[in-house]
């Protein structure tokens, strides 16, 4: 791989491929402080070092010493365990371009190490197979995960090469491993399936940096076999693991969903490289459905906890919500290449309110507690320091440690602005350089000021997306008044002849909102939510003054609400208070219901301010009842 090693990004389309805009290329942007800055901070100097301490004590580690023969024991369960090693080290990998770490670079390599040596001799890798089934291999393609494994096996390799100037670690052992895929899954293997989605994706990338036509060529056979309706486990059929009809037939997506959205990242990825319209016609028609009937208000997937599973249309329930973490990010990663391929807004709009919504509330403000699942309700929920299955830790580093990649994109004629964010952008145009700098307080204030520091002697154009909250925008250049009409793509598009001391402020209103849901779903009908930017906003006991949450009744007024700064967990933030009302009924029924006629007179008084605060922030401050979604009141 190291023939075309650049700092570069976890996604390299080629430049004359099917995409209208190209992602940024390492150096071209960079994070400086701000709320995500901080974060990527945190990540680096706190999550990834507690990643590498979890990862020994879990026993993913010794898992390979086992399959390498270098100890003797009992395998560490689940049986894919292998993947959290490489997120982690993918996430090492992509933190390095922000500076060398040495506790983290000899972790790398003595794992790069490691994994090398438990590999088989033919090129065969995975832990729990080797250890636990040996001869077995590719027996159970529902449930043992090789190719996942695989897959993030493939994703950390290009990571490593793209991201540092010394001997590529990694890579030797996962082009060994693709090739003796390459082999036994076109020859030796020509149904086989995966039951988990997740090496489509990293064999087009492998792909993009070896320029091996073959892995591309794997991929696409692997997406085009799906729907022989053979996949099945226990209670599970063929439409848990999105083989119950070709992909693109389905027009809807259904079953597990981090599996769903990891197999149409890896489809669209494919049309990228190969221009197979049903392909990307297929990612549309599912990402339309999922988002229009089938995607929480946190931006969050995922509503049957039985089988982490999507529901049918408009099953949206607030307790029993799943929003498996690994699912959050796996939608970013898949909008994210369709803002990409279409440059329309609509996408990048889903990435922002995952990404500080149904991502975010996934990881603790310490940097070290984790939620698998993120409710819309709860009666009490821990966050906690690692699981049993791992992935959504590891999953989390990996996307902040490479996060600027997702936040801009640029084309010959100029840089688009997908996410407000602090940052520096230094990207070539024409012959010349376009660089500024970002600065801003988002999200809890909706404003961005962008100065210029340099630019080439060419109209360069300038995009910065609208987002899809924002009731308009206000914009000026140099103090004066500027274009504040979106495109028809939804971006403020500004092209002119850009000098270093250009200054350019865009503002967004900030303003409460009070949002309400489509009377189709049942579990929240007469109820509201709090938002403000792009936050999504949660009521915990402790902001309600010994007042129980499904007694409170909120107005629908968002005038009502008021700005008020809290400190949670050392974390600065703006919270909404408004004038709530108690509620109870006291009828002496036995049963929880009454004719109405005959029912006593409904007791409502007025109660404390209720103080509903950022989603991603509940319960950083101990165990509390929580809901985003509140009974309503006109008054």
């Amino acid at each position: 791989m190291r023939e075309h090693a650049s700092t570069m990004g976890p996604l390299v389309p080629g430049k004359a491929r099917h995409v209208r805009l190209q992602p940024m290329s390492g150096g071209s942007i960079r994070l400086r402080g701000g709320f995500w800055g901080r974060r990527q901070v945190l990540n680096r100097e706190v999550t990834i070092p507690h990643g590498m301490r979890m990862l020994e004590e879990a026993g993913n580690l010794e898992n390979l010493r086992l399959a390498a023969g270098l100890t003797q024991g009992e395998y560490h369960d689940p049986v894919f365990r292998d993947s959290d090693v490489y997120k982690v080290l993918e996430a090492i990998a992509w933190e390095r371009q922000h500076g060398p770490d040495a506790d983290q670079e000899r972790f790398l390599s003595s794992s790069a190490a490691l994994i090398a040596a438990a590999q088989a001799p033919d090129g065969y890798l995975n832990s729990h197979v080797q250890v636990c089934e040996p001869g077995r291999r590719f027996e159970n393609p529902a449930m043992n995960h090789e190719l996942y494994c695989a897959g993030h096996l493939f994703q950390a390799a290009v990571a490593e090469a793209r991201s540092g100037d010394g001997p590529a670690l990694l890579e030797p052992t996962a082009k060994r491993f693709a090739d003796y895929l390459e082999v036994v899954l076109t020859k030796e293997r020509p149904h086989f399936v995966p039951g988990h989605p997740e090496i489509e994706t990293a064999l087009v990338e492998t792909y993009r940096q070896t320029g091996l036509a073959s892995r591309l060529e794997l991929a696409s056979t692997l997406l085009r076999r799906r729907g022989q309706r053979r996949l099945t486990w226990r209670s599970f059929g063929p439409e848990y693991f999105q083989d119950d009809m070709p992909l693109t037939e389905a027009g809807r997506v259904r079953g597990h969903v981090v599996r769903a959205l990891y197999l149409l990242t890896g489809a669209i990825d494919t049309y990228v490289e190969t221009g197979q319209k049903d392909l990307f016609q297929a990612c549309l028609d599912q990402w339309d459905d999922a988002v229009s009937t089938k995607t929480y208000i946190t931006g969050g997937m995922g509503s049957r906890h039985e089988d982490e599973a999507f529901g049918k249309p408009f099953e949206l329930p607030s307790d029993h919500a799943y929003c498996e973490t690994c699912a959050a990010i796996a939608s970013i990663m898949w909008s994210w290449r369709l803002s990409l391929v279409t440059g329309e807004a609509r996408f990048a709009d889903l990435v922002e309110r995952t990404l500080y919504n149904g991502f975010l509330s996934g990881w603790g403000l310490d940097g070290k507690s984790f939620f698998y699942v993120n409710p819309l309700k709860s009666a009490g929920n821990q966050r906690k320091p690692w699981f049993w299955c791992a992935c959504c830790p590891p999953n989390i580093m990996r996307l902040l440690a490479s996060l600027e990649y997702y936040l801009a994109s640029h084309t010959e004629r100029g840089v688009q602005l997908h996410q407000i964010a602090q940052v520096s952008v230094r990207q070539p145009i024409a012959d010349g350089l376009f660089a500024f700098d970002v600065s801003t307080g988002y999200p809890f204030e909706t404003s961005a000021a962008i100065e210029v520091k340099q630019a080439p002697e060419v109209e360069v154009d300038l995009e910065v997306r609208v987002p899809a909250w924002a009731d308009g925008a206000s914009v000026t250049l140099n103090g004066r008044p500027g274009p504040s009409e979106p495109d028809s793509d939804g971006y403020l598009h500004v092209r002119r002849t850009w000098r270093a001391g250009d200054d350019m402020v865009v503002s967004f209103p900030d303003r409460a909102r009070v949002m309400r849901p489509d009377p189709r779903i049942d579990a929240i009908r007469s109820c509201v939510a709090l938002e403000r930017g792009p936050l999504v906003y949660c009521v915990e006991s402790e902001g309600t003054k010994d007042v129980a949450l499904d007694e409170l009744v909120v107005p629908i007024d968002a005038s009502a609400y008021r700005e008020q700064h809290l400190d949670i967990s050392g974390e600065p933030v703006v919270a909404l208070s408004g004038p709530a009302k108690r509620r109870t009924v006291t009828t002496g029924a036995v049963l929880p219901y009454e004719d109405v006629g005959a029912a006593k007179e409904l007791s409502v008084r007025e109660a404390a301010d209720v103080t509903a605060v950022p989603y991603f922030t509940w319960a950083n401050r101990g165990e509390a009842h929580m809901r985003v979604w509140l009974p309503a009141s006109d008054q």
